[in-house]
């Protein structure tokens, strides 16, 4: 079932709705090129404009500025069967009255393919995806995870040079879709397709993803692998909807060589990594990633809470890892510990104190925190 991946190129793809005297801009200018086989995330909170995106790529929504670009060809006002794409919907769209054949079979019936080649086709595809033994059935005598299959194989049946995936698996239960991940980045590395993937769930852009998109009110906030998203977001907003977050205040800090800063915070001179517009920017933060942050218990303290240390105010043993929350002057802390020795677990209402490798720290810009709670509601 091999096919050719297509090169993408988005170019200043812009999407405009309403009139001059009540503008909505959707989408603002999204510049970005998609490798063959690669798989990309747009990713971000309702209404920053991924599934518009996603939609002026497939074609069902018509660009108001910009271009979409496959393998060189302007396909900005193609319709969407004039594009040799797949697309893979969050409601499935099956047909209730095909068995899953025939549902997979549709769009090559439409390309008015012989039937000994859908045949051949549709049995190719069925058995990569475990599916030959359902080929007769209908769409409600299937499991979710059985039509979110269908649904993928309908789509690849017609060896598409991209593949487009709008939140398939948000119907799902968290087992079954952190199953149906496995498998959808499983077949797309065996067949290279190059796909796109829209998602506001952190996790599947995680694990899914060559690299990821992060959208924010239209525009793209950064572009990145998910390492690079994860240990160093280009903005506060991009660290706190990608994993959970620590933002401590930074007393003082001063550019040291390429790339690093000399700071002072929880009562330590330390150097650390730094986003490049960190040091300009009014009151820098430090981001710190709750794993990365150890909690040992402050031997001989009473009540009160120094620099470094925090009271514990909750405790959940998890088994595999301990979670703490630590109030502390420089505000609310989360630390989780993997693998923790309960005897060892610093209980609720004592002093604690709490460290982190200045190498697993990253400086960024300050940035409004209001807007960012606006963000994610």
């Amino acid at each position: 079932m091999a096919t050719k991946s297509g090169n993408l190129k988005l170019d200043a793809l812009t999407k405009e709705f309403g009139n001059s005297a009540e503008k909505v801009v959707a989408v603002r200018e999204l510049t970005l090129t998609i490798n063959p086989g690669e798989f990309v995330t747009l990713l971000g909170p309702s209404g920053c404009g991924k599934t518009t995106a996603l939609r002026m790529i497939a074609g069902f929504e018509t660009p108001t500025k910009g271009r979409v670009l496959l393998d060189g060809e302007d396909l900005s006002y193609a319709t969407p069967d004039r594009r040799p794409m797949g697309m893979v919907f969050q409601s499935y769209a099956l047909f209730p009255h095909m068995t899953v054949f025939d549902n997979v079979a549709y769009g090559l019936r439409v390309k008015k393919l012989s039937a000994g080649e859908i045949k051949k086709a549709v049995g190719e595809v069925l058995d990569s995806m475990s599916l030959s033994h359902l080929a007769n059935r209908a769409p409600n005598q299937l499991s979710g995870g059985q039509q979110q299959r269908v649904a993928l194989a309908r789509a690849m049946v017609v060896r598409p040079k991209v593949l487009l995936f709008d939140e398939p698996l948000s119907n799902l239960d968290a087992k079954l879709r952190a199953q149906m991940r496995v498998e959808i980045r499983s077949i797309q590395r065996r067949l290279g397709i190059t796909s796109i993937f829209v998602t506001h769930d952190q996790d599947e852009a995680m694990s899914l993803s060559d690299r990821i998109v992060v959208m924010r009110n239209a525009v793209v906030e950064q572009v990145g692998t998910p390492d690079e998203i994860y240990r160093r977001p280009s903005s506060v907003f991009v660290a706190d909807f990608i994993g959970r977050s620590n933002f401590l205040e930074v007393e003082s800090a001063a550019r040291a060589k390429a790339g690093k800063a000399k700071i002072v915070v929880s009562g330590r001179k330390i150097e650390v990594a730094a986003q490049s517009s960190a040091l300009s920017s009014n009151k820098p933060v430090l981001l710190v990633r709750p794993e990365s942050i150890t909690v040992t218990a402050a031997k001989g303290k009473g009540t009160k809470v120094g620099k470094g240390e925090g009271k514990v105010t909750n405790v959940v043993f998890y088994g595999n890892h301990v979670e703490y929350t630590l109030e502390t002057d420089e505000g609310v802390i989360i630390a989780v510990e993997s693998d923790p020795l309960y005897d060892d677990i610093v209980p609720v209402g004592k002093i604690a104190r709490y460290s982190f490798p200045a190498d697993r720290a990253w400086l960024l810009p300050s940035d409004s925190t209001h807007a960012m709670k606006e963000d994610r509601k």
